[in-house]
């Protein structure tokens, strides 16, 4: 089993990386666990039609100690198995904390034990580093980090605070940097100024996603690309990066 997390500026297209990626991980034959972690709770809605998932925090407060991984694991697009980790009510607590919670009792239901995935897909909230949000990067959950850019000037900024903090979490145990993917908006020298981005942290441009209107149309129809057009290019560009991927986390 190997196991990532995503991180990077909000709206960069974390979740439709994440969600194409792991219906392309399950293309290839793998079990695939997806587990969001963002109080907005919409990372897997792409690999569920569109539906919202219960999260791990409301079904807590729901039902306590009697909560099962049955309220809180379901299948999507593939059989990638979905969680939304979720969030305190708003005004409420801590994101942060509430993240922390969710994995910890997925981790104390015996979630990876019972579905035994190949590959678990952390996909986490923004480009927040601190507190809760590096829980995915912790010994024990992520074994290697993932940060998505594009070439503008915000995102390569986010990316940069990302993988300096990867940087210096890694003398703790945590997880290692294991690249950069390029998910293009088509500016000026994009793929240059990546790949200076990843010389700056001695590492690589793991995957490059073009500007697909494949991929417009997936979203629109709530499922991933990899589902609704196997054969286009957008595709390919997926599952390639699946492959590069597995290579580097030695799956």
């Amino acid at each position: 089993m190997f196991k990532i997390a995503i991180y990077g500026k909000g709206g960069i297209g974390k979740s439709t990386i994440a969600c194409n990626l792991s219906a392309a991980l399950a293309a290839q034959g793998l079990s695939v666990m997806q587990i969001g972690c963002d109080p907005k709770a919409d990372s897997t809605a792409l690999l569920r039609g569109g539906a919202r998932i219960p999260t791990v925090l409301q079904c807590e407060r729901e039902k306590g100690s009697s909560i099962a991984l049955s309220d809180i694991v379901y299948e999507g697009a593939g059989g990638v198995r979905c969680v939304e980790a979720g969030g305190p009510q708003p005004g409420l607590g801590c994101a942060g904390r509430g993240i922390i919670n969710a994995l910890e009792t997925l981790r104390r239901l015996g979630a990876y034990e019972l579905y035994q995935p190949d590959a678990v897909i952390y996909d986490v909230l923004g480009d927040v580093v601190c507190g809760g949000f590096s829980m995915p990067m912790r010994s024990g959950y992520a074994d290697k980090v993932f940060v998505v850019t594009s070439g503008e000037k915000m995102a390569k900024y986010a990316a940069g605070n990302i993988c300096m903090a990867v940087e210096h979490f890694k003398g703790r145990g945590y997880a290692t940097l294991g690249g950069i993917i390029l998910n293009r908006r088509n500016v000026e020298n994009e793929d240059a100024e990546a790949e200076s981005l990843a010389a700056d942290f001695s590492t690589q441009i793991i995957g490059r996603i073009d500007r697909s209107a494949d991929i417009t149309d997936a979203e629109k129809h709530d499922c991933p690309v990899i589902t609704r057009c196997p054969d286009c290019a957008a595709s390919q560009q997926l599952l390639a990066l699946a492959d590069a991927i597995r290579t580097a986390c030695g799956g």
